[in-house]
């Protein structure tokens, strides 16, 4: 898979992204990178142990991460649900709809990266 490719697999923006990194090269290397940032899994433990502050901090890090990168579909998802997760709302009240729409984001992001063609490096 290309990285143009990927990027429609997941529902990003190339040209969005590119038009902020410029080169193909370094958008890869932040795109592969991206599998190494731990928020995604902070922002899962931090929900099965109701830590909000914790899991609002993550999801709104994932939600940085996702935009920078363009990454569109991920990025609604992690932004609706740091909504749901800002200090001051009720924690017992966060749709799990929405968290179950973003965990499918995220597969699908991870799982495209994972196939980008190593020989397009």
């Amino acid at each position: 898979m290309t990285l143009q490719e990927c990027y429609e697999a997941i529902g990003g923006s190339y040209e969005d992204v590119s038009g902020r990194l410029r080169k193909e090269a370094l958008i890869r290397k932040f795109v592969l990178k991206f599998l190494d940032d731990p928020s995604y899994d902070t922002l899962c433990q931090a929900m099965e142990s109701k830590n909000q502050e914790e899991a609002f901090r993550a999801a709104h890090t994932l939600k940085g991460v996702c935009q920078n990168l363009a990454f569109s579909r991920l990025y609604e998802s992690s932004r609706d649900f740091t909504e749901q997760l800002r200090p001051g709302q009720d924690m017992q009240q966060v749709d799990a709809v929405l968290f179950a729409r973003l965990k499918e984001d995220y597969r699908r992001t991870a799982d495209a990266i994972r196939l980008l063609d190593p020989a397009e490096a």
